[in-house]
């Protein structure tokens, strides 16, 4: 249920953008390294990872989101990137999330910025650029 676009529940309609959702969701258990929806005995944690991803991201401190099995052997910048793009096809709007292609098209120079970089992990540590809620449809480069 997690993976399923909030929209189908009001319209029982499936869509390419529907597919982008759930593409979102699996990009989220990728970088974090967590469940979809987290089971704990506390009712805070019973969060579905767009949630709990939402609330790191305002923290402004990627570590706390990229999966801790990394340690620092990632690049900041891509990840900030990929988790941005991640949020924004998870977003709750149908209308506001990107087209398959631009995703493709944003992982596409995520990457090729991490290898031009070097890819070497915590040098490359940045501040956002800018955070999902402030994105509009969809991150813009930095």
């Amino acid at each position: 249920i997690g993976y399923l676009d909030p929209e189908y529940h009001s319209t029982q309609k499936l869509s390419e953008k529907s597919d982008v959702y759930s593409f979102g969701v699996v990009l989220l258990e990728v970088v974090t390294g967590q469940p979809v929806i987290k089971r704990s005995t506390t009712r805070a944690e019973n969060r579905h990872i767009t949630d709990r991803v939402g609330l790191l991201l305002s923290t402004g401190d990627i570590r706390g989101i990229v999966d801790p099995k990394l340690g620092e052997s990632f690049d900041a910048g891509s990840a900030w990137k990929i988790t941005e793009v991640a949020m924004a096809c998870a977003s709750h709007i149908s209308t506001n999330r990107p087209t398959m292609s631009q995703v493709v098209t944003e992982l596409k120079e995520s990457v090729s910025r991490a290898r031009a970089d070097g890819g070497s992990g915590a040098s490359n540590f940045t501040e956002p650029a800018m955070t999902t809620s402030d994105s509009g449809m969809f991150p813009q480069a930095r």
